[in-house]
C-alpha cells in the first residue's frame, strides 16, 4: 500500500518436490529388504556428507538454512540473512552395492463407502510412498490395484484418478495380488511388499476368503501394511472388520502393521511408523 510507514520483511524458502521427498525419506528404509539369489552388483552414487563448494544442482537448501540460522544466533541483528559460507552442497561417492529387486503392491478400496476424503488420504499416502521408494532403491516396481466387488490392475497415472461404486469385497484385491505375483514376480527373485488402504468396511461373508488370501500373501511378502481412513472422532480406531483381519495377520506372521489415517498430517505418521521401525509391529 502507499504511505511512508515502516515495513517489514520475511524470508521465503522455495522448495522443489524432489527436495521435500529427499528430506522426508532421509533416514527411512524399506522393511526387511533382502538380497535375493543371483542378485548382481551395481555401481551407484550415494550421498556422503556436505561441502561449502559444489554445483548448484546439489545445493542442500535445508542444510544451508540450518547453517544460516546457527550463524545468526551467534551474531547481532545486523548480520546478513545468508552468506556464501552458509551454503552446503551434497557430496556424492561412488560405491558398489548389491542390486536388489522389489515389487511393491498398492491396493485400494474404491467402493461407494470410500468418500472423497477417504480416497484423498489413501492416495496421498500412496503418492509419498511411491516417490520416496523410487529415490531410495534400485529396481523397484510398483503395482497398482483398485477394487469394489471386483479388482483391477491400473497404470499408475490412472490409479491416482480412479473412483468406484458398489459394495466392498476385499478378498478380490488380495486375490489379484496373488495372481500378479504368480504371473510376473517370482518371490525367489523379488522382495515383495503390500500396502492396502480402506475405510475398514467389507462384506461380512468375505471374511474367510479375505483371511485366506492374506495368509497366502503372508507366505512370501517381506512386509504387509494396512492404512485405514478413519474419522477423527472414531475412538478407538482400527476396530473395523478389515482392521481385525490385519491384526490377526500381524499376530500370525509378525511382519505386518496397521495405522489409522485421520488427517493429512497422520499420513506422514503412518509412513514413519512403517518405514522407520521395520522390525516392530505397528498398532
Amino acid at each position: 500500500r502507499s504511505g511512508n510507514e515502516e515495513g517489514g520483511f520475511e524470508f521465503v524458502l522455495e522448495l522443489k518436490i524432489d527436495d521435500i521427498v529427499d528430506w522426508l525419506w532421509e533416514e527411512l528404509k524399506l522393511p526387511n529388504l533382502k538380497i535375493k539369489h543371483g542378485a548382481v552388483r551395481d555401481d551407484d552414487y550415494t550421498r556422503e556428507g556436505w561441502s561449502r563448494r559444489g554445483v548448484r544442482s546439489r545445493l542442500d537448501r535445508r542444510r544451508s538454512l540450518k547453517e544460516a540460522i546457527k550463524r545468526r544466533a551467534l551474531q547481532d541483528e545486523t548480520a546478513p540473512s545468508f552468506t556464501n559460507d552458509d551454503l552446503r552442497y551434497r557430496q556424492l561417492a561412488l560405491r558398489r552395492r548389491p542390486a536388489t529387486e522389489a515389487v511393491v503392491y498398492f491396493a485400494m478400496d474404491v467402493s461407494s463407502s470410500m468418500g472423497e476424503r477417504d480416497r484423498q488420504l489413501a492416495k496421498t499416502f500412496f503418492f509419498w510412498v511411491v516417490q520416496g521408494l523410487r529415490r531410495q532403491y534400485l529396481h523397484i516396481e510398483p503395482v497398482f490395484v483398485a477394487h469394489t466387488v471386483e479388482a483391477w490392475e491400473f497404470p499408475e497415472s490412472e490409479f491416482f484418478k480412479v473412483t468406484g461404486s458398489g459394495g466392498t469385497v476385499a478378498s478380490t484385491a488380495f486375490q489379484k495380488i496373488l495372481e500378479i505375483a504368480a504371473a510376473r514376480y517370482d518371490p525367489g527373485r523379488f522382495n515383495s511388499y503390500v500396502f492396502y488402504a480402506s475405510d475398514g468396511a467389507n462384506f461380512q461373508n468375505d471374511r474367510e476368503a479375505a483371511a485366506a488370501a492374506l495368509a497366502e500373501i503372508g507366505k512370501f511378502a517381506n512386509y504387509i501394511g494396512y492404512v485405514e481412513t478413519a474419522a477423527e472422532q472414531q475412538q478407538p480406531p482400527l476396530e473395523t472388520e478389515t482392521a481385525l483381519l490385519f491384526e490377526q495377520l500381524q499376530a500370525q506372521i509378525g511382519v505386518a502393521g496397521r495405522y489409522a489415517l485421520t488427517t493429512p498430517e497422520s499420513v506422514w505418521d503412518a509412513i514413519r511408523g512403517f518405514f522407520s521401525r521395520p522390525t516392530e509391529a505397528a498398532a
